[in-house]
């Protein structure tokens, strides 16, 4: 199974990284793809350039096993739509199974998606818990994601795609928003990122307000 997280990733942080590494491991994937957005859809513009964005990444995972860094939405360019990055990876991937890996705020807006109904097609869906958020209640989901639930991971690495699985990871509670306030008003953010990222941040004078 391959493991696909999508983001704007401005900056890249450990509310990223670290439910991705307990999703490999519980599911043991094969490999998880960071796919930087080249333009997120739904939010706006990026403080940091395109490049600074995937270098992070880059740095962020250079040191983590079953890891890297996809730059296709940012080589196609335009917005960076979902169902057109499954479908790439569909095409360079055959029948492996692709595991869309989806925060549970994402998940119950995923109907605002360009062409949301394509991306069970795509790809099995893991839902993973975030702070603030809880996971819904299965009466209370729509009934093309009650139809897909999967009763066990073992059944995710048996589907291409189609299958919803569930899984709970350990809060972080951390924002790309907070840490570049944090960082523009000289706040320690040690604890929030990679140090390697940290350290190009602060060599590149990413993210500093005019007064830092």
């Amino acid at each position: 199974m391959i493991g696909i997280l999508g983001g704007t990733f401005d900056p890249i942080h450990h509310g990223h990284l670290r439910p991705a590494q307990e999703i490999r491991r519980a599911f043991d994937l094969a490999e998880v793809r960071l796919i930087p957005a080249f333009i997120p859809p739904h939010r706006r513009p990026p403080v940091a350039t395109v490049e600074q964005r995937l270098r992070m990444a880059e740095l962020a995972v250079a040191d983590m096993p079953g890891f890297r860094v996809d730059d296709r939405e940012i080589r196609r360019r335009g917005p960076s739509y979902t169902v057109l990055t499954l479908e790439s990876l569909r095409q360079e991937l055959g029948g492996r199974s692709l595991c869309l890996l989806l925060g549970v705020d994402a998940f119950q807006d995923i109907e605002s998606w360009h062409q949301w109904q394509r991306l069970p097609e795509l790809a099995n869906f893991i839902v993973m818990t975030r702070p603030g958020w809880a996971m819904p209640a299965v009466a209370d989901l729509p009934s093309w994601a009650r139809d897909r639930l999967a009763p066990s991971p073992e059944e995710l690495a048996q589907s291409a795609a189609g299958r919803i699985f569930f899984q709970a990871v350990t809060l972080q509670d951390i924002s790309a928003t907070a840490v570049r306030a944090a960082i523009a008003s000289g706040k320690p953010v040690d604890s929030m990122l990679p140090h390697s990222v940290l350290e190009y941040i602060r060599t590149n004078h990413i993210y500093l307000s005019r007064n830092n």
